[in-house]
């Protein structure tokens, strides 16, 4: 057998399983498929059998002995690499250090992974390649090795080695084309740490986590910019078409350009189960939806989502400002804490107040989370937040008025024009000459004025409370609706009242007020102008002219006490308020134009549906992939049904609390009877004396703990017993197979501990923080991997 037999180029058309094993055989599809990998060869098989030719019989009778590993170690490191293999080794070696990575013949198949079982030696240099090659060799006969091959019924293996350029990586991590937790097979997850990512794979370290869905990135960090988590799902999306399956697979990226180092396919991938539609997941915020729950009081549909996220303000420093809890909508004032307190404000005094004045007032005993956020990197984000604030400053200024005068007649032209619209084409037309500016433009600039002018009111507000106190402030700073001008939001309700009178027809009222409703903001929710019913059905009671004039009178009787008391300040105040009560009937139209918008949206997704057959299933997809639909591409409705049955499970369930601190369950607390309705805490004692954690593998299981802080005391876990402990990396693989489910305080939903906790079946809680400290040796503990959850049943 010649030395090509021994060596064989990376990208060789011979490097077959048997060959170059399966680590081997698939970085050679990767680079004939021209995918980024990094140049090297592979000493092949037939170069393992022709070193231990000699040494078989000795490794088979150490393999007799309980300390065969280290005997067999010992076999491979006393004998001399055989001169042909060196020469072929160092013929074939690149300048500079390299990285030699083991391939077995039975690794990275489709149905069994073996990550992590062999060796890997990064940063080798000249004939210590040969050393590390020996070593390579020498872990196919691991105590852990040997275990999963018995363990999987696998008797004939060989192991080749991988000889490739180092990359000195700047980050690298781990992609998976699939959710590997939920099934999710339209996620795309990254998990990335600096440098060259060997404590992430080791599950030692709490990784950066981004989730791309149709071209959207959610992110728990700032290691990775969007371009290049989208390059790398992009990566992702060829090496799955290549093979034909979800795949698992590792990557670096040095000074912006990504290196592809293994990929394997996902072995144990579940089902796709049950949607989660949870950001309180993505890091310990504290969100509220004070000021959100009036304008979106309900659960939101894909749909109304992805247009929510599109008017959202940007990440700041990897981030969220926005987030959707169990499918409602909430805001992260964590980030507006954490910018204040990295510019000098700190947490408490001005900077609460105005947070809380915006927000909502936060429950007393909620510890604010620390997020810290350096002034550099709140200036680096202030910088690239500041053009498109402005500009949309300059939009709201420029094209307010005109746009709050032709909006009815936009609407009523775009409605004729979707209604006459009778092919996927014409409404793929539409989208890009006039929906797509109502999204991007029109809702942009009616939201930034129905946020206008809201720190003056705040401001006036405050002196007035210490002028005459809350109820005169109160009264005062009432009538914005009267000889000035008509509040749009009491525009519905007088609208009624002179329909009821007669003074205006049903059409005028629906073509003024036809928008407006409790939620207006859901494009899944019919309008009021689409039930001609609908204005008979309003009991208005009592006539709301007459409560005005009430209210009038209750304020005159304000303007009195305050002249008595502050005579000097009257005028003045008078100017102010006249003042904000301008502002807010801009606010209040610009709020009535901003509904109309959301509402010619629905129009466009209600005829998509009707031109494709597909009916309301356009509302359980991003706009983006019903723009996928448009051209052609029905894959995103698969996700279909998963989608309605997350909906349907988080509209079954109570409104969730006002402000929620950390991780939240939304399904574990409202099966709570004792739940509160305005705070969650989850750094609080938790509900039903829980610990939570990331999703690492998927199951419920209930049995009796077991804690364990070094794997040498591995011997007192006993058969169906939970394994809790600090952190599980490769070491503790063997222990695996007796554990009913695996808990740790350190890890990430992506390590190889989580792999094979998921490829055994085993369900894992990674990352929970606090586990070993709350759950003791004896307590029965329920442990469901695809919540995070564990709850201890009985102590």
């Amino acid at each position: 057998m010649g030395t090509t037999a021994l060596v064989l180029p990376l990208a060789d058309s011979a490097a077959d399983l048997d060959t170059v094993g399966g680590k081997g055989a698939s970085l050679a599809r990767l680079a004939a498929a021209g995918l980024p990998v990094p140049d090297g060869f592979h000493l092949t098989t037939h170069a393992y059998r022709r070193f231990v030719a000699d040494i078989e019989a000795r490794i088979g009778d150490a393999l007799r002995e309980d300390d065969s590993a280290a005997l067999i170690a010992a076999e491979f490191e006393r004998k001399d690499m055989p001169e042909e293999i060196a020469a072929a080794i160092r013929a074939a070696l690149p300048p500079g250090p390299v990285a030699v990575r083991s391939s077995a013949t039975a690794e990275d198949l489709p149905d069994l992974s073996f990550a992590g079982q062999h060796d890997t030696f990064l940063d080798v240099t000249g004939d210590d390649v040969l050393d590390a090659v020996k070593r390579c060799w020498a872990s196919l006969w691991t105590e852990r090795a040997i275990a999963y091959r018995a363990r999987n019924g696998i008797t004939d293996v060989a192991l080749a080695v991988v000889v490739q350029e180092m990359v000195p990586a700047d980050a690298a991590g781990v992609l998976f084309t699939a959710n590997p937790v939920t099934g999710a097979r339209t996620e795309s997850v990254v998990n990335a740490a600096p440098g060259l990512g060997e404590a992430l794979v080791g599950g030692t370290v709490t990784p950066d986590e981004y989730v791309v869905t149709s071209g959207v990135v959610r992110r728990s960090g700032d290691l990775l910019s969007d371009a290049e988590v989208l390059e790398l799902a992009g990566l992702g999306e060829r090496i799955q078409d290549l093979y034909g399956m979800p795949m698992d697979v590792e990557w670096a990226v040095v000074g912006g350009r990504i290196s592809v180092l293994q990929a394997r396919p996902i072995t144990a991938l579940p089902e796709a189960r049950a949607e989660v539609w949870n950001d309180s997941l993505r890091g310990d915020y504290l969100w509220t939806c004070a000021n959100l729950r009036e304008a979106v009081p309900s659960v939101m549909t894909p749909a109304t989502w992805s247009f929510a996220k599109v008017l959202a303000q940007p990440p700041i420093a990897g981030h969220p400002m926005t987030g959707a809890i169990g499918g409602r909508f909430y805001l992260n004032i964590s980030v507006a804490l954490a910018v204040g307190s990295a510019l000098g404000l700190g947490l408490g005094g001005f900077m609460l107040q105005t947070t809380e004045q915006y927000f909502g007032r936060i429950p007393p005993g909620v510890e604010l989370p620390s997020l810290p956020m350096s002034r550099l990197a709140v200036l680096r984000a202030a910088i690239g937040a500041a053009g498109p604030f402005l500009r949309q400053g300059r939009e709201y200024r420029v094209k307010i008025d005109g746009l709050l005068a032709s909006a009815p007649d936009r609407a009523e032209r775009l409605h004729a024009a979707f209604r006459a619209a009778s092919t996927p084409d014409d409404l793929l037309a539409l989208w890009k000459s006039d929906v797509d500016g109502v999204l991007h433009v029109d809702a942009r600039v009616f939201d930034a004025g129905a946020r206008n002018g809201s720190m003056s009111s705040h401001k006036v507000r405050r002196r007035l409370v210490k002028l005459v106190g809350e109820d005169d402030a109160t009264a005062l700073l009432t009538g914005a609706h009267g000889a000035a001008g008509e509040l749009e939001s009491l525009g519905p309700l007088l609208g009624l009242a002179r329909l009821n009178r007669g003074e205006i027809t049903r059409e005028a009222y629906v073509r003024q007020y036809g928008h407006r409703f409790a939620d207006e903001f859901e494009v899944s929710a019919p309008r009021p102008a689409e039930d001609p019913e609908w204005p008979a059905r309003q009991d208005v009671g009592i006539d709301p002219e007459e409560l005005l004039a009430r209210q009038a009178a209750v304020r005159d009787s304000a303007w009195e006490r305050l002249r008595a008391a502050h005579p000097g300040k009257v005028e003045s105040l008078r100017r102010q308020v006249a003042k904000l009560a301008e502002l807010a009937r801009e606010r209040e139209r610009a709020r009535s134009e901003f509904a109309r918008t959301f509402g010619i949206l629905r129009a466009f997704l209600v005829r998509v549906g009707e031109v494709t057959g597909h009916g309301d299933d356009v509302f359980f997809l991003p706009f983006q992939e019903t723009l996928r639909v448009l051209e052609g591409d029905e894959t995103p409705l698969a996700s279909v049904p998963a989608r309605r049955a997350a909906y349907d499970r988080y509209r079954a369930l109570p409104p969730y609390p006002t402000v929620i601190r950390g991780h939240f369950d939304p399904e574990t607390w409202a099966a709570d009877p004792n739940r509160r309705s305005d705070v969650y805490d989850s750094s609080a004692e938790p509900l039903g004396d829980a610990v939570s954690g990331f999703p690492g593998a998927a199951g419920v299981v209930e049995g009796v703990a077991r804690v364990i802080h070094d794997v040498e005391d591995g011997a007192l876990l006993r058969q169906g017993e939970i394994l809790v402990t600090t952190v599980t990396n490769i070491g503790w693989t063997p222990l695996f197979p007796r554990a009913a489910a695996v808990v740790t305080d350190v890890g990430a939903p992506l390590s190889h501990a989580a792999i094979v906790a998921r490829e055994l079946g085993i369900p894992a809680v990674v990352g929970c923080g606090n586990a070993t400290t709350r759950i003791k040796t004896g307590d029965r503990v329920r442990v469901d991997g695809g919540r995070g959850t564990v709850n201890v049943l009985d102590r």
